[in-house]
């Protein structure tokens, strides 16, 4: 999971002064997370309890956002069905958790063209040591696939969803 930061410096510290700073209500100390719904299209992760949505945030993508994941490299985020399957409190993006990706389908698909589907994709904070940018991480998709968060978000999203949360992504 390479990052381009030299590219993205200006663009982010840019974001950091323009993005608009979203005051997001802290969800019930009891409330977890039974679903995750990721809308690619609005840069958007929600979380659901019950058919009830608990918290929403804005996230970055894949370089290349638009489409579904098709090989290893290509910069998109996956769209289907997984799972949370795993956490890494040790990761080089704050924290993250993992998504089950390549699904059966994910599979099928790139055996069929004769390409590595990837993985490691991640809902994850920023980089270590770059948690001072926040929101600014916004104001561009720069993950190799994965989802994005701030790092105060990626901790509030690890304590509300527990592994095994499906997790659907769509365009």
């Amino acid at each position: 999971m390479k990052i381009r930061w030299k590219l993205l410096t200006l663009p982010i510290l840019w974001g950091a002064v323009l993005s608009p700073l979203h005051a997001y209500a802290k969800p019930p100390a009891n409330a977890k997370a039974d679903r995750i719904i990721i809308l690619k299209s609005k840069r958007e992760l929600q979380l659901w309890s019950k058919d009830s949505l608990v918290k929403k945030y804005r996230v970055s993508l894949g370089a290349a956002p638009v489409g579904r994941k098709e090989r290893q490299g290509d910069h998109r985020t996956p769209e289907g069905e997984y799972t949370i399957s795993g956490r890494n409190v040790n990761s080089k993006y704050h924290r993250s958790l993992r998504i089950s990706y390549p699904n059966p389908e994910d599979l099928a698909r790139a055996t069929k063209h004769r390409v590595s589907p990837g993985g490691d994709i991640m809902i994850h904070g920023l980089p270590n040591g770059y948690g001072w940018v926040g929101r600014g991480h916004l104001s561009k998709d720069w993950t190799d696939g994965c989802v994005a968060v701030t790092d105060r978000e990626i901790e509030e999203i690890w304590n509300l969803v527990p592994d095994g949360t499906p997790v659907e992504i769509k365009p």
